[in-house]
């Protein structure tokens, strides 16, 4: 089978590693993105998410990462002087082919990237996943004398549900979107090529969380 042809995308980089299915609240003040926002506010059309590698969005100059999300603005509002209050929501993983020039915001030319063919991820497996979150939570509650929500807004999904509606993959980016992790292993999670490579990636970042929640409890 072909590649897919890759389309021409407005851009937003970020400070931050977004995964599939997350709010995305924005404020936008900068005109270059206030441009970015009318032209998919006007044409309905999506714009994708990046993280930042090196320097800041705003101002450009920034070294990009090449694999995001896509976003959509589900809720606006105009502030007026090209200033908007956004609600948006990822959606599938992308993959940038080529950056074009940032005019007059940036713009790439990117493809959709479901997960690539590998090793099963099971359900047992999944299950150990996130008992070892749920774990982590309570020994956190636990210090603070905190009470934890149910398990499923832990999780951030029904977990009696979540086998027959959700693939491994998806399930996985939504639990790692509920833990405490860095911009650069939540990175890691998104960018990881397979289910089985996304687990492993995130499997290792709740150890490293683990070990380190241990530590300050332990000072």
């Amino acid at each position: 089978m072909a590649d897919p042809e890759p389309i021409e995308l407005a851009m937003f980089p970020l400070e931050s590693a977004l995964l599939p299915d997350q709010d995305l609240p924005l404020r936008i003040f900068e005109p270059r993105y206030g441009a970015l926002v009318r032209r998919c506010i006007d044409g309905d059309e999506p714009f994708g998410v990046v993280l930042i590698a090196q320097g800041r969005e705003v101002g450009g100059g920034d070294s990009r990462c090449d694999v995001g999300v896509l976003s959509r603005i589900a809720e606006h509002a105009d502030l007026g002087a090209g200033r908007y209050a956004l609600r948006c929501r990822t959606g599938e993983r992308i993959r940038v082919s080529e950056w074009l020039p940032d005019d007059p915001y940036p713009r790439a030319k990117v493809t959709l990237w479901p997960d690539e063919p590998g090793e099963r991820v099971t359900d047992a497996q999944l299950l150990d996943l996130e008992e070892r979150v749920i774990a982590l939570f309570e020994r956190i509650a636990e210090a603070r004398g905190a009470q934890l929500p149910e398990r499923e807004v832990l999780l951030g999904y029904r977990n009696d549900d979540a086998t027959q509606t959700s693939s491994a993959g998806q399930r996985m980016f939504a639990l790692a979107s509920r833990i405490p992790i860095g911009a650069a292993d939540r990175y890691t999670v998104l960018s990881a090529p397979s289910a089985a490579d996304r687990f492993a990636a995130l499997s290792e970042a709740v150890d490293a969380l683990a070990d380190m929640v241990e530590f300050q409890l332990s000072e």
